[in-house]
């Protein structure tokens, strides 16, 4: 028994410590360790290697206790008005300064301040923008019950309707984008300087030049915002993954929900 304890212990212990290298390999190899390292309690442990199956498999599993319960029952608003709010406390975004000053020092111009809210979620946002490069940058804090977090995201709209979007949302997205939005997915260790520059390297991939992005008016930042988030929920009503409840409340489909799911896998072993 002493030396099944120490197996699983090592075990456990090697998973984790390759889960601290940024190797996405490595890290990949320390959380199919910790899924081994589960089916080796339940067997050498337990006794059984079908409760050791059982153990492993919680890992995929668990994530629909939170489905179910939590992500089953919300409701939405079709349409989200953006209005005027103040920004967080540091208590709540302690580095919400920092991250302002970052934009202010590399060329973005402070526009507005922004949000809405329904029942227990809230979002707010900072707007800035960069006339020299026609790119509107925007922090983002999400706080849904007790889970709260940022994001950074940098968007040049065309003018012919493509919109070029670089962010750092620290998740996989809980939504289909819609087509017509290219994403660009930056490393949550970079800086805004080296988000901007990932910008301008994701433009240039894409063949797309200054005079190609259109000018955007500070006055007209909130219904931009607004009519993209309402041609977000139009998309994923088409593509089934949220469905209507009532006349102007949306939720997760069936379908939503098993997508919910696979995007949790994505996170747990980092593909995206």
């Amino acid at each position: 028994m002493i030396s099944s304890l120490l197996l699983v212990l090592g075990s456990g212990a090697l998973s984790a410590s390759f889960r601290t290298f940024r190797h996405p390999l490595l890290f990949l190899a320390g959380t199919f360790g910790m899924v081994a390292t589960s089916f080796l309690a339940g067997w050498l442990l337990g006794g059984s290697p079908v409760l050791g199956a059982i153990f492993a498999s919680t890992w995929f599993l668990l994530p629909w206790l939170e489905i179910l319960t939590r992500v089953r029952r919300l409701r939405l608003p079709i349409d989200r008005r953006l209005e005027s709010c103040p920004p967080p406390g540091r208590s709540t975004f302690p580095n919400f300064a920092e991250l302002s000053g970052e934009l202010e020092s590399a060329g973005f111009e402070f526009c507005d301040d922004a949000g809405w809210k329904h029942e227990q979620i809230r979002q707010f946002y900072r707007f800035y923008y960069r006339e020299k490069t026609r790119t509107l940058a925007a922090i983002c804090l999400i706080e849904q019950d007790a889970l709260v977090f940022y994001y950074v995201a940098l968007t040049s709209r065309a003018a012919d309707g493509r919109v070029f979007m670089t962010w750092n949302y620290p998740f996989s997205y809980g939504l289909h984008l819609p087509p017509k939005i290219s994403l660009n997915r930056a490393g949550g260790e970079l800086s805004i300087a080296g988000m901007t520059e990932s910008h301008a390297t994701h433009l240039k991939r894409s063949a797309v030049r200054a005079e190609d992005l259109c000018l955007q008016a500070a006055e007209g930042i909130r219904a931009d915002v607004q009519n993209e988030m309402r041609e977000q929920v139009e998309h994923n009503l088409a593509c089934g993954i949220l469905k209507r409840d009532g006349g102007d409340m949306i939720r997760y489909s069936a379908r939503g929900m098993v997508f919910l799911w696979f995007q949790f896998l994505r996170d747990f072993v980092r593909i995206s």
